[in-house]
């Protein structure tokens, strides 16, 4: 296979992408989401989208990785791109449809929730007022940005007037709150790698002395867990609702023994996985993709999947 590898930057998840693919005899190319410029009509018929000297549509398959930031239009054009590859016959893998309901935490608890999945009390919401009608009516909450990853922007709070003070900072740059009940807990959670419909394994993330939050980005410790054998289709179900290929889903036990599923990233990273448990995530994830691209057929007449 000829694949691109679509990210923010090269690193170390791109090198293991590279690694896995060469280790399987395909070709892969790092492009950086700001590089593909799209061609509609002109000189020729048809359309194209290309990078350098490269027709992005003419290549095998698309690994999606981080979507940098950038304004809302070139978000919008970059998460479109992928559609399009897709409706051209192409496998992306995470689909832009994953992406989009993944990165945002709104959508992707609402389809938990509607796939009859355990997730804790939360409301969302644009005006302060009711973020802090949310937290006196909850207790003590867990104020989180509609959009981030790796613990950032997380506040913790259950006094309303504490509540009121953040609320209207974040206010003023026009956020959207995201207020979600706390879960007692023991500074644990764990993160659950699925590819492919099938468990890979998992960790346990422990947070790091006088914090709460469990992110290793943070400081937080991970060690390779096993999963209890009722979580697994809890893990299998969220990866599902958001129609994630391969994800990294983090649930949550509380002290009473009650799990929820917090979060499903659609664009996960593995290197505290890799390093715990020492499974190849690259190996799998490129492993699914052959399978993935095996079984998208193009129809003959229209050159879009069957």
């Amino acid at each position: 296979m000829n694949v691109i590898i679509l990210s923010s930057r090269s690193g170390w998840h791109t090198d293991e992408l590279l690694r896995a693919l060469a280790a399987r005899g395909h070709r892969g190319t790092v492009v950086a989401y700001e590089e593909p410029v799209a061609r509609i009509g002109g000189t020729g018929s048809g359309a194209w989208l290309t990078s350098g000297d490269a027709d992005v549509l003419e290549v095998d398959a698309v690994l999606a990785r981080i979507v940098p930031g950038g304004s809302l239009e070139q978000i919008i054009f970059r998460v479109d791109a992928l559609h399009w590859i897709e409706a051209r016959g192409i496998p992306v893998l995470n689909s832009a449809r994953a992406i989009e309901r993944s990165v945002d935490k709104f959508y992707t608890t609402a389809l938990l929730k509607e796939a009859g999945l355990p997730t804790p009390e939360t409301v969302v919401c644009e005006r302060a007022i009711d973020a802090v009608h949310a937290v006196r009516n909850m207790g003590s909450s867990v104020i989180k940005p509609l959009f981030g990853s790796l613990g950032h922007g997380i506040v913790r709070v259950s006094d309303p007037d504490v509540a009121f003070r953040v609320a209207r900072s974040l206010e003023q740059i026009r956020s959207v709150f995201y207020v979600q009940r706390e879960i007692e807990h023991q500074g644990r959670d764990v993160r659950v790698f699925v590819v492919g419909g099938r468990v890979l394994g998992a960790i346990e993330r422990q947070a790091p002395p006088g914090d709460w939050r469990t992110n290793i980005a943070r400081g937080g410790v991970a060690r390779a867990f096993e999963l209890p054998a009722d979580w697994e289709p809890i893990a299998l179900r969220a990866a599902a609702a958001v129609g994630a290929e391969y994800a990294g889903v983090d649930l949550l036990s509380s002290r009473d023994g009650e799990l929820f599923v917090l979060e499903v990233n659609a664009i996960p990273g593995w290197q505290g996985f890799r390093q715990a448990t020492g499974l190849d995530v690259a190996g799998s994830i490129v492993g699914f993709l052959e399978t993935k691209a095996r079984l998208a057929p193009a129809d003959s007449t229209t050159g879009l999947p069957a």
